[in-house]
């Protein structure tokens, strides 16, 4: 007998007088709630189990859509409200779990409340990482347990390596490679250009201005970078990297991200571009 049903049929033998404290201890498996919070419980257990067809119907849509690839996902509810953001290294199997029958039992109330989804792929771990933190703290999800911005001081970073870097990692475009900018105050930008440098004079000089003009503008506000010196320090320790104040001019950085990028070794093992004498 379903959950629902089971509640319904002691409600029904209660006769418009039910003991929600019993209910809860013998139904739900939850003791010593006082009999206000037992009825909430029971009232909303009632609630979930309505929703569970229609729960499992939207999931089964979801997931038939999402990609077998990396990146970060929304769940959004039927007014169009972000319930949660995720990273995974493969979209539709990171969603079925969101929607495996076993999940259902401990489910929070607004995950049940998830209508549709919309995702980005991506091609770096260190991509997924800072998109997935820039979505949280844009939307705020309800069901998410951290929405603030990282902190560098909660996180083991040795100092040398928090300070202004350029990290090349691949894109989700197999022609192209994501530049990953972080400043030591904060700051951060991806700036997606191709291998074959057709695009590279503007992107070079984007970069170059992020790390060096005075007003800093066309970065995202939110100070992420933490986030790109805690994986430098562990997972990402082997990226490629340039250090962008080794180069004096956007002309001088594009010569050297032509280099970098035209070296086999690039993703394999870790490059680094420093000016010489």
């Amino acid at each position: 007998m379903l959950l629902r049903d089971r509640l319904l049929a002691r409600l029904a033998e209660s006769r418009g007088a039910p003991d929600y404290a019993h209910l809860a201890a013998d139904v739900l498996g939850i003791r010593g709630a006082p009999p206000a919070l037992a009825r909430r419980l029971v009232e909303q257990a009632l609630v979930m189990e309505d929703r569970r067809d229609a729960w499992r119907a939207h999931g089964a849509r979801i997931c038939a859509q999402a990609p077998p690839s990396p990146g970060v996902y929304v769940l959004r509810d039927a007014a169009a409200r972000a319930v949660y953001v995720g990273k995974a290294v493969n979209l539709r199997r990171r969603l079925r779990a969101h929607f495996a029958n076993r999940t259902w039992r401990r489910l929070k109330i607004e995950m049940s409340r998830v209508v549709s989804a919309e995702w980005e792929e991506v091609g770096s771990e260190l991509e997924a990482l800072l998109r997935e933190a820039a979505a949280i703290a844009a939307l705020r999800p309800a069901a998410n347990v951290q929405t603030g911005s990282p902190a560098l001081a909660s996180r083991a970073v040795p100092p040398a390596l928090a300070r202004d870097v350029l990290v090349v990692v691949p894109s989700r475009e197999p022609d192209s490679v994501e530049l990953v900018a972080a400043r030591a105050d904060g700051g951060w930008l991806i700036q997606r250009t191709r291998r074959s440098g057709g695009d590279l004079a503007v992107h070079a000089a984007r970069v170059f201005r992020f790390f060096n003009a005075l007003l800093r503008r066309g970065a995202d506000e939110r100070p992420l970078a933490p986030i790109v010196f805690s994986w430098l320090a562990g997972r990402g320790v082997d990226a490629t990297r340039l250090d962008p104040h080794d180069v004096r001019s956007p002309r001088e950085l594009r010569a050297r991200l032509i280099a970098v990028l035209g070296d086999d070794r690039l993703f394999i093992e870790r490059i680094d571009q420093r000016r010489v004498g």
